[in-house]
C-alpha cells in the first residue's frame, strides 16, 4: 500500500508540476512573421507577426515611416496578405511601365494576388482591398486583429509563398512621370496611393510575440527565450522531484524489509 500511494503521489506532483510550467500544455497556435522593408523608396520600416490556430490567425503589426496625410487627412494605407506566387517582394526590374514606380498588379507576379485584407473593422476578404475607411492610418500604426482565413491563404502561409504588402506612398515623392499617373486598382485615385510601400515574405518563426525593438539594430523582447528557459527549468523540476520521489519510495521499501 505505502508503494502506491508513493507512486500515486509521485505522480500528482508531476501532473501539478507540468500544470504549473507555461507552455507546457498544447501550444496555441504556430507562429510566423515578416520583416517589412521598404518598396518605391517609401522609407518605412516594419514587423508583423501572425499567429494561426486552426484557421484563426491573429495579427500583430507595428509600421512607421509611412506617408502621413493624405488631402489633409491621415493617409489610409490599404494593407493585405498576398498569395498564390513566387513568396517574393519585387525589385524595380518589376516595373514594366518605367515610369520608376512598382505598382500592385506589376508586383502581382512576385507576391501574387491578395488573399487577406487586413482591415482595421468588418470584411477581410479581397473584397475590402480598396476600401480606404478600414484601412489603417497616418505614418505609424500599430495593428492587431484576429479573423478567420480561407484555404488558400493558410496553405500559402504554411508553404512560405505568403506575403504582407502595406500600400500608399507619398505622391511628392514619386518620380515626376508618376505623379498624375492613376492607380492601376481604382483609377479614380492617384497612382500613389495603391502602390506599395512595404512587402515582407512570411516565413516561420520560434518567437510566440512581437519584438519591441528592431531586428535591424538587433532590439527586442526575450520574452520568448524567457518562456523557453521557464519550460525547461520547470522540466528538470519536475524531474528532479520524481528522482527524489524514487529515492524516498527505495529508502521505505529497505526499511520495510
Amino acid at each position: 500500500m505505502k508503494k502506491a500511494s508513493l507512486l500515486a503521489a509521485s505522480s500528482v506532483a508531476m501532473g501539478i508540476g507540468l500544470l504549473a510550467v507555461p507552455g507546457v500544455a498544447a501550444a496555441a497556435g504556430t507562429s510566423y512573421q515578416a520583416q517589412l522593408n521598404p518598396i518605391n523608396g517609401s522609407g518605412a520600416s516594419g514587423s508583423f507577426m501572425l499567429t494561426v490556430d486552426g484557421s484563426t490567425a491573429t495579427v500583430t503589426e507595428h509600421v512607421s515611416g509611412l506617408a502621413a496625410s493624405f488631402n489633409g487627412k491621415p493617409y489610409p494605407h490599404v494593407q493585405h496578405i498576398h498569395i498564390g506566387a513566387k513568396g517574393q517582394c519585387p525589385d524595380m526590374s518589376a516595373d514594366t511601365s518605367k515610369d520608376g514606380v512598382i505598382s500592385t498588379t506589376e508586383g502581382a507576379p512576385a507576391y501574387g494576388a491578395i488573399g487577406a485584407t487586413l482591415s482595421t473593422s468588418g470584411d477581410t476578404s479581397p473584397a475590402a482591398a480598396t476600401t480606404l475607411t478600414v484601412a489603417p492610418s497616418g505614418a505609424s500604426f500599430d495593428y492587431q486583429r484576429s479573423f478567420q482565413l480561407d484555404t488558400k491563404t493558410l496553405d500559402s502561409v504554411k508553404t512560405g509563398t505568403a506575403v504582407v504588402v502595406v500600400h500608399g506612398l507619398d505622391p511628392s515623392k514619386l518620380p515626376q512621370a508618376a505623379q498624375s499617373e492613376p492607380s492601376d486598382l481604382v483609377p479614380s485615385l492617384p497612382l500613389a496611393a495603391t502602390s506599395p510601400a512595404l512587402c515582407g515574405t512570411i516565413t516561420a518563426s520560434q518567437m510566440s510575440s512581437m519584438p519591441n525593438g528592431a531586428a535591424a539594430t538587433g532590439g527586442g523582447s526575450t520574452a520568448g527565450l524567457q518562456h523557453e528557459g521557464l519550460i525547461a527549468g520547470g522540466a528538470a523540476l519536475v524531474a528532479a522531484g520524481a528522482m527524489a520521489g524514487v529515492a524516498l519510495m527505495r529508502r521505505r521499501t529497505s526499511g520495510e524489509r
